[in-house]
């Protein structure tokens, strides 16, 4: 999908589209750095946030690695590389799959909980501060509509590529 599949000219983006998704890369990219920075005070990237708050609203507070790669929309190689970083830091461990010799469970320690729990609180007000405040809640319901639609076309296609 990301190549021109055909010898076709590409649809170049209108006036329009190329405001909205220049306005969209550069305010993104904006608050994800400012949004990592936030977190550097606790030693953690977004990344590991996301991880460790996808692992912390999990039963047991485990996951399978493949579950949490999709859910955390990370490639299973991105996760492995994170999850790496995130053992060495004793935030998280992982546990093999008895029902799947080839799966295995990422599991939160400890030091993970403590980590998030000393996180969430600065990092939900940087949230809200940088973005949820300057948003009406018509643009809170149109935003999620919207990433909705663009996360399940993502993950569609994810899927599709692995077939």
């Amino acid at each position: 999908m990301a190549q021109n599949a055909t010898s076709q000219a590409p649809k170049w983006l209108n006036p329009t589209e190329m405001k909205a998704w220049r306005k969209y890369i550069v305010s993104s990219r904006g608050l994800l750095e400012a949004l990592d920075l936030d977190l550097a005070d606790h030693d953690l990237s977004m990344a590991d946030y996301e991880i460790l708050a996808q692992l912390s609203e999990a039963p047991d507070r485990r996951m399978r690695m493949s579950e949490l790669a999709e859910v955390a929309m990370l490639s299973r190689s991105r996760l492995s590389h994170r999850m790496k970083v995130m053992e060495t830091a004793g935030w998280i461990k992982r546990e093999s799959c008895p029902s799947d010799k080839r799966g295995s469970f990422a599991v939160m320690t400890a030091k993970g909980w403590k980590a998030i729990v000393a996180a969430a609180p600065d990092h939900v007000e940087s949230v809200r501060n940088r973005f949820i405040d300057h948003l009406s809640k018509a643009d809170q319901v149109a935003l999620a509509t919207i990433f909705e639609k663009v996360g399940n076309a993502l993950r569609k296609e994810s899927c599709n590529l692995e077939k």
